[in-house]
């Protein structure tokens, strides 16, 4: 699974941040994705590493901002250790 951290630009209220994901959703498969405008990013979990291009393109036509992308490998951590 895979983590990937976008800056996004432009981004004020929650609408803004429905809109972003909903661009993202349909862009790509993801398992789930989150956009904060106070911190100006979005969050996206998949199970494939994505376009950085294209995730960009996604948002971009939204008439928001992506700015940098950085993916990197996530394991997800459970409560309950062996």
């Amino acid at each position: 699974m895979y983590k990937t951290t976008v800056s996004v630009s432009g981004m004020m209220c929650s609408m803004c941040e429905a809109h972003v994901n909903d661009a993202v959703r349909a862009a790509m498969p993801v398992k789930k994705v989150t956009s904060s405008h106070k911190k100006g990013e979005t969050v996206i979990f998949s199970e494939v590493q994505p376009d950085a291009a294209a995730l960009k393109q996604a948002i971009n036509a939204t008439g928001y901002e992506a700015l940098d992308v950085k993916t990197e490998p996530y394991e997800k951590k459970g409560l309950f250790r062996r």
